[in-house]
């Protein structure tokens, strides 16, 4: 089997969506020796920060010298990114490797894995073939049904900011998603939350008494900016000062904080970490498509904005990074988001749309977003593709103008890829 046949595979396995559940991971795995089980974790979940909090994490305890696997969804380029190692992918041959030897195991069973599952059973292969010390596991959409938490107690259950998103499934109020997601609390953990609304922090937390699990809140009150550019932030946090982060927005630092928290505890927990640890991994953690940089000329910035928190966060980035911009803006969405809400938040900065059907089976079409747009009376082009937006964008901003991309993080590997060939 090569890396194709495996993506191949992956992706046609007897899909059924997202389908609640353990018993088929849970009997999957056991089929291949449990592999998960030798491994210890940090598991984040949430409905935003999952991912900028894991690259955190795992680039400080990268630098304290532990071997650390990490696992997030979806990808953004390829789908490699999934499972890392030390900041490097799993490799093509790997891949395949690993996908040949479980399709047998999960072809068996009678109640077959959805791809969520085959995947995640894929990336603890991986995890333990690697003796990794540490793996920081992203969950999906889920918290208590999740496929990743068929793991044993974590040593640190991470919980970032908490908003409405995937409604269907976990619930119609935060306080409900909370409570599904609380579900990966365990006997035995720490448990970490980014600061939230006194509602949905007692739900987490109410959890945590059940169980006798330690609960800590992310200090936010000791954040401190001290300044920022397009390059990065400095800032202050706790007994740190001058801390870099090249995450840019005042949200990451907040997911920083949880970050570090998470760290702390592990340290409790017998892992060695020291202040310059914290400092390196800071400074060198990269996590693509969150406000990121593309190119200077025109300035061309993508973020995978998806749901009205994220455009909260969005329209306080453009306020405080590019004040008096009048944006050029390349945007698609899923129909499923709450459009309406996303772009109320961002509209005001906006010069032009040029709107584009993101590659997903869930994509609004870019004619049925423009009808939704007029309401703002900006000019609004509809675009054959995300490349052909890219081209037209560029060229309507010009050398001094700013584009910004946003909308669904299914369009930033063709944005990104749209960009680099315009640069060369």
């Amino acid at each position: 089997m090569n890396v194709n046949q495996a993506l191949e595979y992956i992706h046609s396995v007897s899909w059924k969506g997202s389908v609640p559940g353990l018993e088929r991971i849970t009997k999957l795995l056991s089929l291949i020796g449990n592999p998960e089980k030798s491994l210890k974790y940090v598991h984040i979940v949430g409905t935003n920060g999952k991912g900028s909090t894991a690259a955190v994490i795992s680039s400080v305890m990268r630098n304290a010298g532990y071997r650390v696997g990490m696992y997030t969804s979806p990808f953004i380029v390829t789908f490699n990114e999934r499972m890392q190692v030390n900041g490097e992918m799993i490799s093509d041959s790997e891949l395949a490797e690993i996908t040949e030897y479980i399709k047998p195991y999960a072809d068996s069973m009678s109640d077959r894995p959805t791809e969520f599952e085959l995947i995640t059973a894929i990336a603890f292969v991986y995890f333990y073939r690697h003796k990794c010390d540490l793996v920081v596991l992203e969950a999906g959409m889920g918290g208590e049904f999740d496929a990743t938490n068929v793991i044993p107690s974590p040593e640190v259950a991470v919980f970032t900011n908490i908003g409405l998103d995937h409604t269907d499934f976990l619930g119609d109020t935060v306080e409900k998603i909370a409570a599904t997601k609380s579900g990966v609390i365990k006997s035995g953990c720490e448990c970490v939350m980014y600061r939230s609304s006194a509602s949905v922090e007692d739900v987490i937390e109410n959890k945590c008494k059940s169980l006798g699990v330690p609960f800590t809140k992310a200090d936010f009150d000791s954040l401190a900016s001290v300044s920022i550019s397009l390059e990065g932030q400095v800032f202050n946090w706790k007994d740190y000062e001058n801390l870099f982060l090249p995450l840019l927005g005042a949200h990451q630092l907040r997911n920083a904080a949880t970050a570090l928290t998470a760290v702390e505890k592990l340290k409790t927990r017998g892992f060695s970490v020291t202040e310059q640890n914290i400092r390196d991994g800071l400074l060198n953690t990269y996590w693509q498509g969150r406000f990121e940089i593309l190119s200077r000329e025109p300035l061309f910035i993508v973020d995978g904005g998806h749901n009205p928190q994220c455009m909260e966060a969005l329209a306080n980035n453009i306020r405080d990074y590019l004040p008096k911009v009048s944006l050029t803006v390349l945007t698609g969405v899923l129909a499923d988001k709450d459009y309406t809400a996303m772009y109320d938040l961002v509209a005001p900065y906006i010069k032009e749309f040029f709107l584009v059907t993101p590659p997903s089976p869930r994509a609004l079409d870019a004619n049925e977003l423009a009808k939704k747009l007029l309401i703002y009376g900006k000019p609004i082009y509809v675009c054959n593709s995300v490349a052909d937006g890219v081209k037209k964008a560029v060229e309507s901003a010009g050398a001094d103008g700013t584009v910004l991309a946003f909308g669904s993080l299914y369009m930033i590997g063709d944005i990104k890829n749209a960009v680099n060939k315009i640069k060369k």
